[in-house]
């Protein structure tokens, strides 16, 4: 008997060869970063046509959002386990920054510009610019419990202070990459977060 929802063998290597492409573009764009990214070493890495990357990704910048998509549902997750046993938002903001951090250090320096620029890009394609941002939602939601606690003013908006505190983040990893004062700065910027929130 079959299992229900079990994908077909010709789904399962689609799937096979969509990851072959991503992981190669991956590594194509940690090297050269996205705009000299070049297709042809990406297929032949792949090990598939040259068309075949364009029938997964119409451009470049899918594989960067398919990658902004796994990897803002993978710091969700990590940050929502983190706040089941934590309910500092300190802790919880500066849990945000360490988990931001990491990824820098997987995608390397090149990868995580291309990945951070994707976010305020004039080129981002047009039906991704609503796309769902799990990461917002979690500290959106940490916070909101804050002001439940009397942690935070209860006047904030949760949603719109979790967008001001992950771009402030962003652009501070942007330009201040290899600064050594760096650790020192974004402690400082968690901190002068918490105090624009602080109950009045």
């Amino acid at each position: 008997m079959a299992v229900a929802n079990q994908p077909s063998a010709r789904e399962t290597r689609r799937l096979q060869t969509r990851e072959r492409l991503m992981g190669a573009a991956i590594a194509e764009f940690k090297r050269s970063g996205m705009a000299d990214a070049d297709v042809r070493a990406i297929v032949s890495a792949a090990g598939v046509a040259h068309g075949t990357f364009f029938f997964h990704f119409p451009t470049k910048e899918h594989v960067l959002l398919e990658l902004e998509r796994r990897e803002e549902d993978r710091i969700a997750r990590q940050l929502v386990r983190f706040a089941g046993s934590e309910r500092d938002l300190r802790a919880i903001l500066a849990e945000s920054v360490r988990l931001v951090l990491g990824l820098e250090r997987r995608l390397g320096a090149v990868l995580f510009k291309d990945f951070l620029a994707l976010h305020f890009s004039q080129t981002r394609p047009p039906a991704e610019a609503h796309m769902d941002h799990p990461v917002i939602e979690a500290v959106a939601r940490e916070i909101e419990l804050a002001k439940e606690r009397g942690d935070a003013d209860p006047e904030a908006n949760a949603f719109n202070c979790a967008v001001f505190f992950l771009l402030g983040l962003y652009a501070l990893l942007t330009t201040t990459h290899g600064w050594p004062d760096q650790s020192a700065m974004l402690d400082d910027y968690v901190a002068t977060t918490l105090r624009g929130m602080a109950a009045r």
